[in-house]
């Protein structure tokens, strides 16, 4: 086997067979593959794409590079993936609330790709807190609270590890081959019972259009479930911030409100949090009905609250999380209001453009090597159809320097369209499988 040869088929529109992609995909793992040929080969498959064989085999030879992981528990082990947006911070509020629903969670999630925001990332905005712990203290989390968000072990997935990182800095995010493999082959080695999946669509997605939507959602459907896990997809509006917070922290916090009770602080957060967590509980068996009233009473009676906060006690945060979060989240220096040049109302927002501002200020990377500030970002975000008048708040920003700041304001601006009335659409485009 030869990197070089791998990376010339797909140059030519040729699929490797499987003995070849999981020959590379041990190479991503044990670093016989270099960093040079991982983006060529990304690059390879971000223009010209593998058949539908060559996505499956991909798929499981990153997940096959590492352990793949069985549970023996007494309820079922579910888990649920976006494919990225800008302010989605859903996974912090599904994985307690399904906890506290009886189900069993062990997430494995990312860091911040692209103009999009990682959960790794948000969570390890809290003090103390370390996303990185062995398979041994993720299973004692997971049996003992409910739900564990982590990142993948070195034994887990070590393939997609390598070239989750390289996508990110190599201009190869948006490739439904990549983003398929990378997520399926994470989420299959946690040996999953049930999977769902919200595919994102419009400006703060990688999927722009409701046909490349409903490909990524179809593709990721059709070999979750060829590989004997229980999946199904949501395809979701991003034309707007899911949260009215983009960033790290300022993210946990609206999550902690939320879960304190408060579903006014994220409506659009909250609804598509529900909608995830029953549609997964209904892939056990449950009627829609009874895993609706699970659900909410799971968030009304502040079990998924008790569940976050002995989470993330136990992954090194603080012990009062759920009584005193405010105290323990970072705070920026410089705060400030970012005001409307017209008036008018929100027609559009550029919800690319907003996650790029983010990682401006320092709440995401450019190169793999850059520190994440935890504490800039963008609140009490203006929604999309709402009448706003000259000088009038679109947000607030949080950011590390005056400058920063002033150079925000204007992007901010930029991102956002002043026009007639216009309506929102359905938060919930499709469901798929």
């Amino acid at each position: 086997m030869d990197a070089r040869a791998i990376i010339v088929a797909i140059r030519n529109r040729q699929t490797p067979d499987a003995e070849a992609l999981a020959w590379f995909a041990q190479g991503l793992a044990n670093g016989a593959v270099s960093d040079a040929q991982a983006g060529a080969f990304a690059m390879a498959v971000c223009l010209n794409g593998l058949s539908d064989q060559g996505r499956v085999a991909l798929t499981a030879a990153m997940r096959d590079s590492g352990d793949v992981l069985a549970w023996d528990l007494p309820g079922p082990v579910l888990d649920k993936h976006s494919t990225g947006g800008v302010g989605d911070c859903v996974s912090l509020i599904a994985a307690p609330v399904l906890a506290a629903c009886g189900a069993y969670v062990p997430m494995i999630s990312g860091r911040g790709l692209g103009h999009t925001g990682g959960t790794l990332d948000k969570l390890e905005s809290i003090p103390g807190l370390s996303t990185q712990v062995t398979e041994t203290r993720l299973r004692q989390i997971t049996r003992e609270v409910g739900c564990a968000i982590v990142s993948a072990t070195g034994q887990i997935a070590p393939a997609d590890r390598r070239l989750y990182a390289i996508r990110d800095v190599t201009a190869t995010v948006d490739s439904i081959d990549l983003i398929t493999a990378s997520i399926l082959s994470k989420k299959l080695a946690a040996g999953l019972d049930g999977l769902m999946l919200d595919v994102k669509c419009g400006s703060g997605a990688f999927m722009k259009t409701p046909g490349d939507a409903r490909a990524l959602a179809q593709a990721l459907v059709d070999a979750a479930n060829g590989a004997g896990c229980p999946t199904a997809a949501l395809i979701t509006d991003m034309n707007a911030p899911l949260a009215p917070a983009l960033g790290n922290a300022v993210e946990v916090a609206i999550c902690m409100e939320v879960l304190e009770g408060n579903s006014a602080a994220a409506p659009r957060l909250v609804d598509l949090t529900k909608a995830l967590c029953v549609h997964l509980l209904t892939l056990q068996g449950r009627t829609a009905p009874e895993a609706s009233a699970q659900v909410a009473l799971a968030l009304s009676s502040g079990e998924a609250m008790d569940r976050f906060a002995r989470m993330i006690a136990a992954m090194g945060g603080p012990p009062d999380m759920a009584e005193d979060w405010r105290t323990h989240l970072p705070t920026a220096p410089v705060v400030g209001e970012v005001m409307a040049p017209d008036s008018g109302h929100i027609t559009a927002i550029d919800g690319e453009a907003l996650g790029l501002v983010v990682v401006g200020l320092g709440g995401g990377r450019r190169v793999e090597t850059d520190r994440i500030d935890p504490a800039v970002g963008l609140t009490e975000m203006i929604g999309l159809g709402a009448p706003v008048t000259r000088g009038q708040p679109l947000c607030t920003l949080h950011a590390a320097t005056e400058q920063a700041a002033t150079e925000a304001a204007r992007a901010v601006q930029a991102a956002i369209t002043i026009g007639d009335a216009a309506v929102p659409g359905p938060l919930v485009l499709e469901r798929i499988g």
